[in-house]
């Protein structure tokens, strides 16, 4: 963990090449992440895991995947089960909400049985984003509800699913993306409403998930906190709003250094991103000439950053809850009259 980088990296395709093994090796980053173009076979994407671990020497290195259900899903049928989206968990039983969270935390419960089969021990959810009805589709039914007290409540229920199979959430986009009228995979989206109106909305539920292990950044700028900069590079932002108002002490992560929104060269905004105050910058496409640049920018965990990376991995349950995946399957199947099944 000492000798980690403060960086979590991707790679190219199903099998690591002898130069990213090589570099991966030499730039030891805290963690990885897996998209669609690594994933083929349940027995490939396990020795891809595998493989990932050996090159940084430990072998419960964080191994991140965006499993959320819905538009957003690397592993799909036919090796893999579907889930909806989270807006169908919002949904599911409008005046009951105790079975809204039940069925919440049961999908996620679901999904972490997926990944721990495979070595993958992160999901980047919950989605805590409040969407605005004006704002971008990039959030939609991604999000669990139309009000923060809903998206709070079904967020919990799935991380809380995901920590009893063995597998870490991470809330996301902090402080809140849902009012973006753009998408910060191709431009810097601006938010000009109040402090109180975002504090009151869509800071909201990551007040309430405060205790999770992990959060990643929203590339968005609120004008009320900073002019100028977006959350993942604002020291405003991130020691007022994050670490300040919001009260969260888990391990901060950028999100992808190459989306649209952020300006620079990649080096220049790992640098920005870590000044400003996240633990750990992610980048995601495993471009080589890429992934040089961002480590250039990137020194070793910071004293803070280890403390909160040892404690991240503390998180993981040794033994995950006892489950019939089974039985848990087909209660979830019930739950949804089957439009997720096969």
């Amino acid at each position: 963990m000492s000798t980690s980088s403060a960086a979590i990296l991707g790679c190219a395709g199903t099998v690591l090449s002898a130069e990213e093994a090589a570099f991966f090796r030499d730039v030891r980053p805290w963690g990885f992440i897996l998209f669609k173009r690594n994933i083929d076979t349940p027995d490939q994407v396990r020795k891809l895991t595998a493989a990932l671990r050996d090159t940084v020497g430990r072998p419960d290195a964080p191994i991140l995947i965006d499993q959320e259900g819905g538009r957003v899903a690397r592993l799909q049928p036919p090796h893999w089960n579907k889930y909806p989206p989270g807006r169908a968990y919002g949904e599911l039983v409008a005046n009951d909400p105790l079975v809204a969270r039940e069925i919440t935390r049961l999908g996620a419960r679901l999904i972490a049985h997926d990944l721990t089969s495979l070595g993958i021990n992160v999901d980047c959810v919950p989605v805590l984003d409040v969407p605005d009805p004006k704002g971008h589709e990039i959030i939609g039914d991604r999000a669990y509800g139309d009000t923060p007290e809903q998206v709070a409540t079904l967020g919990r229920a799935a991380a809380e699913g995901l920590l009893a199979g063995g597998v870490l959430p991470i809330i996301k986009h902090i402080p809140g993306h849902g009012r973006a009228m753009s998408d910060s995979h191709l431009e810097l989206p601006v938010v000009k409403a109040k402090l109180a109106e975002l504090d009151a909305r869509d800071f909201a539920p990551f007040r309430v998930l405060s205790d999770m292990p992990m959060a990643m950044t929203a590339h968005v700028v609120y004008t009320a906190i900073d002019r100028r900069r977006p959350a993942t590079t604002s020291k405003k932002a991130i020691k007022q709003i994050i670490r300040g108002s919001l009260g969260f002490d888990g391990l901060l992560m950028s999100d992808d250094l190459s989306m649209k929104a952020l300006s620079g060269d990649f080096k220049q905004r790992a640098k920005d991103s870590l000044s400003a105050g996240c633990d750990v910058v992610l980048h995601c496409n495993g471009d080589m000439d890429e992934m040089k640049a961002v480590m250039a920018g990137v020194g070793k965990l910071s004293k803070e950053a280890r403390r909160r990376a040892q404690a991240v991995m503390g998180r993981l349950v040794k033994v995950p809850e006892p489950f019939d995946p089974a039985e848990a399957r087909a209660r979830f199947d019930a739950a949804f009259d089957g439009r997720y099944a096969g």
